[in-house]
């Protein structure tokens, strides 16, 4: 079924212009600029609160954050572009000129890509001056708020598949080829064997699979006609499409092809029982080897209630659910200041308002397991506490705006999310009415925490 073989080569990113921003992020930075300040700020990112049915996230997108924040400029078009918009008719040149020499300077603290998270855990901090840690703002979110959505969907899915392989197939339902490409990433982080996008397994080195469509067999006079011409062309890797007729009849003539057909693709009616009726066709002709991948809207709800029915598919393809999380489509991450450095201080930043209340201070989490290795419940506390058990799940990623190192191979990134995944106990990932996992803030953040309410609510 698989057509290629991964191509053993690593890309780089596209150059991403300073203006992938908000319009509010450059207009802050020359307000900062204006009225001189360039105190270096603390910025976390974090999700208020998970989708429904979501008890857990998977950490995805932080290597392309991060080749942003390397790599991040302004060229003179880009300049000349942002001194012609009328809301910055009245900021000075000096800001445009500190644009031209614009560079992150800052450091990172980040949980690896692969890591479980949870509701109001820190997954990326960023402390440099003020006027760099705003400007990134944007991009980070738009990353890491849509590769974690992306690979926390597919995680899910892989586990309802109950060790079946599931190929990410949504290229073409996906919201724009972008989307798609890294759609493709998150979802292999999350658990998939590969995926159908060839410039996604061409950019991160994925295994890249796919079929022929119905198109190729109706642009046939007959249905064995295709099935061949097909096969001569593909010998080692022919999956057959049997739904473009009739599904039965397709699955009795793809018996000619033996014990040489790695395959067949059910994508059309009903799966669990057509499987049933396929598979026996399959092995009464001896092919018991060849494997039935089904596909056809698939989620992790679809693809339950087919096994739990016993239905003999060995694959899924999962588009349009997966490469959208159309249940779920958007995470709600933010990314919100916390510490402010001045020569003679450090001031906590904390937002007071109704259902958008943060804490205060640069914070670790801290991962704490069972006696069988399970995870047992984090803790959030301040960074500058370092007495807490357990593991500290930000590490330092980047320091003077330099990557300390280079980034882990996406298959040492799966590896880890299925290492992450065992240990989280079955009753916070079932599909449905999973358990919330316990999460709280350390005593000493609390009170951290009232302090500054009371001083913040006095004036």
């Amino acid at each position: 079924m698989r057509n290629l073989e991964p191509v053993k080569v690593t890309h780089t990113a596209p150059r991403l212009s300073g203006l992938a921003t908000d319009l509010y992020q450059l207009t802050m930075a020359a307000g900062y600029h204006a009225n001189g300040r360039h105190e270096r700020a603390s910025f976390e990112m974090f999700i208020r609160r998970l989708p429904e049915n979501r008890s857990y996230l998977v950490v995805a997108g932080l290597e392309q954050a991060l080749s942003y924040l390397n790599n991040l400029n302004f060229n003179e078009e880009e300049i000349e572009y942002l001194r012609r918009l009328p809301v910055f008719a009245h900021v000075s040149r000096e800001f445009f000129d500190y644009l031209s020499e614009f560079r992150f300077s800052g450091e990172v603290w980040a949980m690896p890509e692969g890591t479980l998270a949870f509701p109001g855990e820190p997954l990326l901090r960023v402390t440099a001056p003020l006027i760099e840690a705003q400007i990134v703002e944007t991009f980070l979110l738009s990353t890491i708020n849509f590769q974690t959505m992306i690979a926390t969907k597919a995680a899910r899915i892989v586990e309802a598949a109950q060790g079946r392989g599931v190929i990410e197939f949504g290229a073409r339902r996906a919201h724009g080829m972008g989307a798609g490409i890294y759609a493709a990433r998150a979802a292999f982080i999350g658990g998939c064997i590969g995926t159908s996008n060839v410039e996604a397994g061409y950019l991160f080195d994925l295994p890249v699979y796919g079929t022929a469509g119905h198109s190729w067999t109706l642009a046939f006079e007959k249905e064995m006609d295709a099935f061949r011409a097909y096969h001569q062309v593909f010998p080692e890797s022919t999956t057959l499409l049997l739904d473009t007729y009739d599904t039965l009849q397709a699955a009795r003539l793809a018996t000619e092809f033996g014990l040489q057909l790695r395959g067949v693709r059910l994508d059309s009616g009903d799966i669990g029982a057509l499987a049933k009726q396929v598979r026996a066709i399959l092995d009464e002709a001896g092919m018991t080897e060849t494997r039935i991948l089904a596909s056809n809207d698939l989620d992790e709800y679809k693809i339950a209630e087919l096994l739990a029915a016993a239905a003999p598919v060995d694959l899924f393809g999962v588009g349009t659910e997966l490469s959208t999380s159309r249940d779920a489509p958007a995470l709600g991450g933010v990314y919100k200041l916390v510490e402010v450095e001045f020569p003679d201080r450090i001031e906590p930043k904390m937002k007071l308002s109704r259902e958008k209340a943060t804490y205060p201070y640069r914070k670790q989490v801290w991962r704490n397991l069972d006696s069988e290795g399970k995870f047992a419940g984090d803790i959030i506390a301040m960074a500058s506490e370092t007495d807490h058990r357990g593991e500290p799940l930000l590490k330092p990623v980047m320091r003077e705006g330099q990557l300390l190192e280079a980034p882990p191979t996406l298959n040492q990134v799966q590896q880890y999310s299925k290492q992450q995944l065992a240990g989280l106990p079955l009753r916070y990932k079932t599909i449905r009415d999973a358990e919330t996992y316990p999460v709280r803030f350390s005593d000493g953040l609390f009170q951290q925490r009232m302090q500054l309410m009371k001083q913040l609510e006095q004036g």
